[in-house]
């Protein structure tokens, strides 16, 4: 019925919005499913499929830092149980260094069988940050973690689902046999088993595709899509200009990147050369989040609309010296990696570019909790301006995409008060187009717990560009009962007493081009 020698436009436009239905519908199963906060209503969670080799073919529009790594934990189940899977199974995995991003955002892995049962054919994948995955501070997000087993429990490839029979036992056994257990392994599983709806979703509507267009049909399209995310980013580096940027962070470290394009095969070299090495803090971003920043950057500047996919990364070449912050090597610390660095990564490349100021670049962590609560939220902030637009006030930039929990739901879950949520002004660069303004959260606490903040940028500003002023700080303080106040580094615990305020000022995004 249908040519698989070449591509259709047509059809390719039609297989392309059918495998971004497909993982659209994995998510709104997961949202609907899950019993955390963080899934349900914060939307911290991505869906996408994948071919047979574990290539990514499409996804949903969930979180970008999932998306661009979720293809490197797929490959790593083929690479390790390729031999032994068999129907029914489903993985669960989070290993940093195994394609995970950092602890929290653990990924269930669902192979596709043929209708013989004997040959996998695709993959299906959803990514679900756990409210809390143990380690040691509530929320799994320690601002002073020095090792990966201080940030919680390691899923590597763990068979979650023998032949369609749940190992409840033994996942309970995994998250509770830890030096740092998880707090509430309860909601864990329950997530776990939304994740597994989400996949079995996914399955159910490609063996659809299949019935409906044939096998051959179906995979042949998968590489088509590739082949023309491919393409599109071809024609975006073709009207690129080589550029190199130093970014420095408030722990000291830097982002040294350098972009050289090669007109003739219309590609480039990404080379992370000169960033720091490895380090003592959490800071180090695992390599598949490194790949899912610069992913993310050529994906933006495709005009096309088209999903994030393997084929965005074809034409790039990307150099990341073993051993830097960059790529670390185990047990590194990771945890702010995945949130913050990230960020540093995508405004660095934008800075190489001359494409745009730099945004907040933080996701502005925030988590609490005791034995009993476990909470976590990334805040809002500045985007950068460009060249003809002004930045965004209040938006999650780049690597995040999750909303914020409403303020009933959180009031309602946890004994804390959202005293205020307001607009921080004037705090975006100042320029011919100036950058977004961050925003002022205000958290009071009704009963003793501990809180964490994991940021960015309250030393060093966000950078401005092409002439544009920088964005303004942000600062993260405690007003105590007693009316006293103390302020906070960027990364930071502390112990809060009910009446206390927990207060974030997130910084606003850099402006661009000189004021005339």
């Amino acid at each position: 019925m249908y040519t698989t020698s070449h591509s259709d436009p047509v059809r390719l436009e039609i297989f392309k919005n059918l495998y971004q239905f497909i993982a659209e519908q994995m998510g709104i199963v997961l949202q609907n499913t899950a019993a955390s906060v963080n899934i349900k209503e914060r939307l911290d969670f991505s869906c996408a499929i994948f071919d047979s080799s574990g290539l990514l073919v499409a996804n949903a529009p969930h979180i970008p830092v999932h998306l661009g790594s979720m293809s490197e934990s797929v490959r790593s189940l083929i690479d390790d149980k390729s031999d032994t899977t068999i129907p029914g199974n489903v993985y669960l995995s989070n290993n940093p260094y195994n394609g995970g991003t950092h602890l929290p955002d653990v990924t269930a892995i669902t192979p596709v069988f043929d209708e013989d049962e004997k040959q996998i054919i695709f993959y299906v994948a959803s990514r679900g940050h756990q409210a809390d995955i143990g380690g040691i501070t509530p929320g799994s997000m320690p601002p002073h973690s020095t090792t990966v087993e201080e940030e919680g429990i390691i899923f590597d490839n763990f068979l979650l689902v023998e032949e369609g029979n749940f190992r409840e036992t033994a996942v309970r056994e995994v998250l509770l046999n830890h030096p740092y257990p998880a707090r509430n392994p309860d909601q864990n599983i329950a997530d776990f088993k939304a994740q597994i709806a989400a996949n079995t979703r996914g399955v159910q509507e490609l063996r659809k595709m299949v019935d409906q267009y044939g096998l051959q049909t179906v995979q042949a399209y998968m590489k088509f899509v590739q082949d023309n995310a491919e393409e599109s980013v071809r024609r975006a580096i073709d009207v690129l200009k080589d550029g190199s940027f130093i970014y420095e962070m408030d722990n000291g470290a830097r982002i040294q990147v350098k972009v050289t394009i090669d007109r003739q095969n219309r590609s480039a070299i990404i080379d992370f050369t000169g960033t720091s090495g490895q380090l003592n803090s959490n800071f180090n971003a695992p390599k598949s989040v490194t790949q899912a920043a610069v992913l993310y950057v050529f994906r933006t500047l495709v005009d096309d609309n088209i999903p994030l996919n393997a084929g965005c990364l074809n034409p790039l070449e990307i150099i990341i010296p073993d051993g830097c912050m960059l790529n670390p090597t185990y047990p590194a610390a990771v945890v702010a990696g995945n949130v913050e660095t990230s960020q540093t990564i995508v405004d660095a490349l934008y800075g190489a570019l001359g494409v745009m100021a730099a945004s907040c670049g933080t996701m502005n962590n925030f988590t609490f909790g005791n034995d009993r609560y476990q909470y976590y939220e990334t805040i809002c902030g500045g985007s950068g301006a460009g060249d003809n637009f002004d930045g965004t006030d209040a938006v999650q930039t780049h690597m995040t995409n999750s909303r914020l929990t409403d303020p009933e739901v959180l009031e309602t879950r946890y004994p804390v008060l959202l005293e205020s949520f307001s607009l921080r002004p004037d705090s975006g660069g100042k320029g011919k187009y100036s950058g977004g303004n961050g925003v002022i959260r205000r958290i009071r606490f009704n009963e003793p717990m501990t809180a964490n903040i994991l940021s960015n940028h309250r030393l060093i500003p966000p950078f401005g560009l092409n002439g544009g002023q920088a964005g303004l700080v942000g600062r993260n303080w405690i007003q105590r009962h007693n009316g006293t106040e103390e302020n906070l580094d960027s990364t930071a615990t502390t112990q809060m007493k009910s009446g206390d305020v927990f207060v974030i000022e997130t910084p606003g995004g850099g402006g661009f081009g000189s004021i005339c």
